[in-house]
């Protein structure tokens, strides 16, 4: 058990205290009165990508006291309720950070979720502590595609069956086989991930057991999105390829579907992301007819429930607490945005980034290894941040990971087929999408990405002709050569072949500084002088993309 989840042990019965507290002071007015009644419909009301944004920020973020208000609303007014998410709940903010993930599960038992998906955030802690996250919870994990390497089995649930008054509800789960490398590949080697024509088969199979089982409606979990990079293995895809599914709940693409989508019979809706949004499909119980829309936080007027925010708010008290110092000043405004941003272009936060993992890398290195360059994935950048004060809580929001820099060396080939995969994917988005230090290299995105070997383990390809894309020009101040070695500053979730790194897996030597990247980042900004200053202003130039 690590550490932090000591720290939630530590602070779950006086946070559970507060709870009980709340609920009993919730008013009995809390579920406010409407003028039509849903008794007899089937109400699903459902989150995804919720990224640990669990407080209630008013017109921004509803917060899991709405969640809970909602399900007590629709409870109140006579419908059958389920109430489901579809992954990426527990890594994002220090909120759920600080516990491992744990305080997310203990937040989803108040509010009363039935049943969730895992996203491949979920796995970002560890095996070890998502299978303790796991038994905290008062909800079933249903993933039928995530299998356990010995058995063949699925590793957590796969199904779940809701009885009703006048109908069976089947919900069943699927994953993205984008975990494999969109979390740290240690972190799933004992998991096989079900894709393609496999997943197809998968969804299928359990529509047709929910069915045998007497079940009317068929809702699937899936943490899969409708994002380019991932066709194939789309909720688009899946749906497309199986026949009876009812109602597909998505994540992972961070989509808003705002009345949702039909394809082949299947209605699929997702709700954005961060508690932005709450989505709500009501099937009437007369008709059959769905109903799908989404509960925007901008014009909610609707109950929050005070146990559930009190209990929150005694968890947030003990993160803001713990990290209530000051990481630096910044004099200018810092691009962390997902696109155009991190995942699409170079950008002021990537670079300052990068340019903390070199000065971490060769601090520990010393003066008999020059480190060359760095290279941080934009997907490991969270947030912006605006000019001011830079809290400690902000910092480790942003760069939530506690990944630890790491030295690859590589040869100029291998950085190059680095830098040609992970720019795959230019100009659209992609998590792999490389922010350097110490490197200069153009994008041509003009020519075509081909794929060559599929990486072991991985959705991700290698380029088939690296060097058709990118262009180096430096490395370390020196001209970039192909049979030269390059000592490179990465995270060990790159090290390890996370995203599209496979390639530093084969890398000749690599160290693990054992400097976790925030506390990078704070001995650079030290270096600065605390200020974050006219250095950053603009990108420097490091990547150029035509």
């Amino acid at each position: 058990m690590g550490k932090l989840w000591k720290r939630l042990l530590a602070v779950t019965t006086a946070a559970a205290m507060l709870l009980a507290v709340g609920f009993a002071a919730a008013p009995a007015g809390m579920v406010q009165a409407a003028e039509n009644s849903y008794e007899g419909d089937l109400v699903v009301i459902h989150t995804n990508d919720m990224h640990g944004h669990f407080d209630t920020v008013e017109g921004e973020q509803l917060g899991m006291a709405a969640v809970a208000g909602l399900k007590q609303y629709y409870e109140a007014k006579g419908a059958d309720v389920l109430l489901l998410d579809a992954g990426d709940f527990s890594q994002g903010t220090t909120l759920v950070s600080y516990f491992d993930g744990g305080s997310a599960v203990l937040f989803m038992n108040a509010a009363g979720y039935n049943a969730v998906s895992l996203g491949n955030h979920e796995f970002d802690f560890g095996f070890e502590e998502l299978q303790v996250m796991a038994a905290l919870a008062d909800f079933p994990i249903l993933d039928a595609n995530i299998l356990d390497k010995e058995t063949g089995k699925p590793y957590f649930g796969d199904n779940a069956v809701f009885t009703f008054d006048n109908r069976k509800v089947g919900v069943f789960g699927l994953d993205t086989a984008e975990a494999q490398t969109k979390a740290s590949p240690k972190n799933v080697k004992d998991i096989t991930i079900l894709d393609g024509q496999e997943l197809y088969d998968c969804a299928q199979e359990q529509v047709n057991t929910l069915k045998a089982q007497g079940c009317d409606f068929i809702i699937c979990l899936g943490h899969l999105g409708v994002d380019d990079e991932s066709i194939g293995r789309r909720s688009l895809d899946v749906a497309a390829n199986t026949t009876g599914i009812d109602l597909f709940i998505d994540g992972h693409s961070h989509t808003e579907m705002d009345g949702g989508v039909v394809v082949n019979g299947t209605t699929i809706t997702s709700t954005g992301s961060y508690l932005a949004n709450i989505g709500v499909v009501i099937c009437d119980g007369e008709t059959k007819t769905l109903k799908a829309s989404l509960v925007k936080a901008a014009d909610y007027k609707g109950s929050y429930d005070a146990g559930v925010e009190n209990f929150v708010k005694a968890h947030q008290d003990i993160v803001d607490a713990a990290y209530s110092g000051l990481f630096a000043n910044a004099e200018v405004d810092l691009n962390g945005e997902r696109e155009p941003g991190v995942r699409t272009e170079e950008t002021n936060l990537g670079d300052f980034a990068a340019d903390a993992y070199l000065y971490a890398a060769q601090q520990y290195m010393g003066e008999e290894v020059k480190v060359d360059g760095a290279i941080q994935n934009g997907g490991g950048v969270r947030a912006s941040i605006p000019a001011g004060p830079i809290s400690m809580n902000t910092l480790y929001t942003v760069f939530p990971f506690g990944n630890s820099v790491s030295v690859v060396k590589v040869t100029g080939a291998q950085l190059l087929e680095a830098l040609e995969a992970s720019c795959s994917a230019a100009p659209s988005a992609l998590g792999g999408f490389p922010q350097v230090s110490g490197i200069v290299f153009t994008v041509n995105t003009q020519v075509p990405y081909v794929n060559g070997m599929q990486y072991p383990d991985s959705t991700y390809f290698a380029p088939a002709a690296p060097g058709s894309r990118v262009t180096i020009e430096s490395v370390g101040g020196r001209a970039f050569d192909l049979s030269d070695s390059y000592y490179i500053a990465v995270n060990n979730f790159m090290a390890d072949g996370g995203d599209t790194y496979y390639v530093f897996t084969q890398a000749e030597e690599v160290i693990d500084t054992g400097v976790i990247d925030a506390e990078g980042l704070i001995s650079y900004v030290d270096s600065l002088g605390g200020v974050i200053g006219a250095e950053y202003a603009a990108p420097k130039g490091n990547i150029t993309i035509r």
